[in-house]
């Protein structure tokens, strides 16, 4: 049987990368789960989400040159039927986004600070009379 774009299917986890996990098809067919694709949150190690032997549902997402991209946040996707369902995650998700580039850029500011403020004292050059 040969998986078609766009179906879910199941699989076994063969492999794991720092980049993405290799599941197995049957039928001598395997693709990969990009990290970004393994679950709605961010995933920093595989690891911690799956591991070798697993059985996952997956969506092939596509199949160029008989490499199968697949998905398993959007084989497990629960379906969308209306807007203010859809809403209640994303905003957690933008929110926490929104907070790590606030803080981001204020600790990049007060570094920016702390540094301007070193090179300007030694601006007059280092033990240079002061008359």
């Amino acid at each position: 049987m040969t998986v078609e774009v766009g179906s879910k299917t199941e699989g076994k986890v063969t492999g794991i990368t720092n980049f993405g996990a290799f599941v197995d098809l049957g039928d001598n067919q395997s693709g990969m789960v990009h990290i970004s694709e393994i679950a709605d949150s961010y995933v920093k190690d595989i690891n911690d989400v799956l591991k070798v032997g697993d059985t996952v549902k997956v969506l092939v997402l596509n199949d160029k040159n008989g490499k199968i991209a697949l998905s398993i946040k959007q084989a497990t996707a629960k379906p969308r039927p209306s807007h203010h369902h859809d809403r209640k995650p994303k905003p957690h998700h933008v929110e926490s986004f929104d907070d790590m580039m606030s803080g981001f850029m204020k600790e990049s500011e007060e570094r920016l600070s702390t540094l301007r403020k070193n090179t300007e004292g030694k601006r007059g050059g280092r033990g240079g009379r002061r008359g």
